[in-house]
């Protein structure tokens, strides 16, 4: 891309950018965030990334905290549940389908997210994910807050007791990471720190909500002025049961008694009955999923009326049936979190071409072979494992034909439009407009310049 054809759509002063060109800036953002995501230096793909949400921001795509909108629903549920959609592989070409679908529809409550192991396996930094989101935006001429999520932001039970202090600093790092790369909603999942063996459920939840509270004030302290990060909580990883009223109470009364840093949380994520994934049956196909809807109801109710939070938060629910998700609304969900089941309409889709399906099988084969577990069928085994199959296989994706890619799109466009009628946030684009505040917080302008030299020098 030339320095020159920029110049037609932008201008930069001072490290500021101004869009002069809007429908012509759509034409080329493809074509820039492809060279951000595959340059081969990491100080470049950063300066590049920069100048992408700067660009995007300017065009009205602003990365914004939900937390207005949370606290509105907390005090009245608005009747819809609000999608988080994690994209692990063709990311901008996802993006923009939510985006086209959610401009079609009038839906302004909808999340990205990434969570700490997608990070890894899908080689998506912070940063890059949220440039990545916001082109797409651009391209779409979508205009709006733009929710960007840390999904399962995790402290690893294993690594946690091995050395707490490494492994709380290393989420710490992570965290710092994402609010600087402008997420400004991060769900903290310190539940799978649980101790059943204490006497009694709050003792249990003693190490959950305290490292919670913990992570919260950090939180706070590295927001940008004049947002308020929206924070998730978590209670639901240990145990194999369904979260209970107790345990809710529990968490959340000590939560409050040792917070210190202004906010708490706006959410909290409970067990009702799923699995991440789905549970996949030995010729690959996935077994029916059944979720507790009369206990979300019943925890969100508390959530809402006794501690003013938007509501109670689903995981694992991209593989239930289409005719499930109008439970949501119904039941006061404040989020639900989807993610595998559009990657299985990313792998499964016939448009797909099958000699790069295999190409994927073999390589997770070849370099995953040994996490195959004794009794795991071949089936199974590609289906919980295809997920790593995007990272390292990235440009390979992005370069697939675009016929093929937009076939795929038109199916992911259609899974969009069911989920967001079904959760009921068609034409939820003017109560985010009232409850949420786009403030657009200026970044390193000297990032941008360097990001237009890397272009002009071709």
């Amino acid at each position: 891309m030339s320095l020159g054809r920029l110049r037609d759509y932008v201008d930069v002063s001072d490290g500021r950018v101004t869009v002069k060109d809007r429908e012509g800036l759509k034409s080329i953002m493809g074509g820039l965030v492809y060279s951000a995501v595959f340059d081969p230096s990491e100080e470049r793909r950063r300066d590049l990334f920069i100048l992408i949400k700067e660009i995007a921001k300017a065009s009205g795509a602003v990365p914004a905290s939900i937390q207005g909108l949370y606290e509105e629903m907390g005090r009245s549920y608005p009747g819809f549940t609000v999608p988080a959609i994690n994209i692990r592989g063709l990311t901008y070409d996802v993006a923009r389908t939510v985006f086209r679908k959610a401009i079609e529809m009038d839906v302004g409550a909808f999340i990205f997210e990434i969570a700490r192991s997608e990070i890894g396996y899908t080689a998506q930094r912070p940063l890059e994910y949220s440039a990545v989101i916001l082109s797409a935006a651009v391209t779409e001429g979508f205009e709006g807050p733009v929710f960007i999520q840390g999904d399962h932001f995790q402290l690893v039970r294993r690594h946690f007791l091995s050395d707490p202090d490494a492994e709380t600093n290393y989420l710490k790092g992570l965290i710092a990471e994402a609010v600087d790369a402008e997420f400004y909603n991060i769900d903290i999942d310190s539940s799978t720190l649980v101790d059943l063996e204490r006497p009694t459920v709050k003792e249990q939840q003693r190490p959950n909500f305290s490292k919670t509270a913990e992570l919260a004030a950090y939180i706070r302290e590295l927001q940008p002025r004049g947002i308020e990060v929206s924070i998730g909580g978590e209670i639901g990883e240990i145990g194999g049961k369904n979260s209970t009223p107790e345990e809710l109470r529990a968490y959340l009364d000590g939560f409050r008694e040792v917070f210190r840093g202004g906010k708490g949380l706006s959410k909290l994520s409970v067990q009702t009955g799923t699995s991440h994934g789905g549970v996949v049956l030995p010729d690959g196909s996935l077994a029916e999923v059944s979720i507790d809807f009369q206990t979300l109801k019943t925890l969100s109710e508390i959530a809402r009326r006794e501690y003013g939070l938007s509501g109670c938060v689903q995981h694992g629910a991209s593989t239930l049936p289409e005719e499930a998700f109008h439970m949501f609304p119904e039941t006061g969900t404040s989020e639900v979190h989807l993610a595998t089941g559009f990657q299985n309409i990313i792998y499964d889709s016939r448009h797909l071409p099958e000699e790069f399906r295999q190409e994927v099988y073999d390589f997770l084969i070849e370099h995953y072979g040994e996490e195959r577990k004794e009794g795991q069928t071949l089936e199974q085994f590609i289906y919980k494992t295809r997920k790593k199959g995007f990272g390292p296989l990235k440009k390979r994706w992005w370069d697939l034909p675009r016929d093929v890619k937009g076939a795929i799109m038109d199916e992911l466009a259609s899974k969009f439009e069911v989920l967001f009628d079904r959760l009921k946030v068609a034409g939820s684009a003017g109560i985010v407009e009232r409850t949420v505040e786009g403030m657009i917080v200026e970044k390193d302008g000297e990032s941008i310049d360097r990001a237009l030299e890397i272009i002009a020098a071709g």
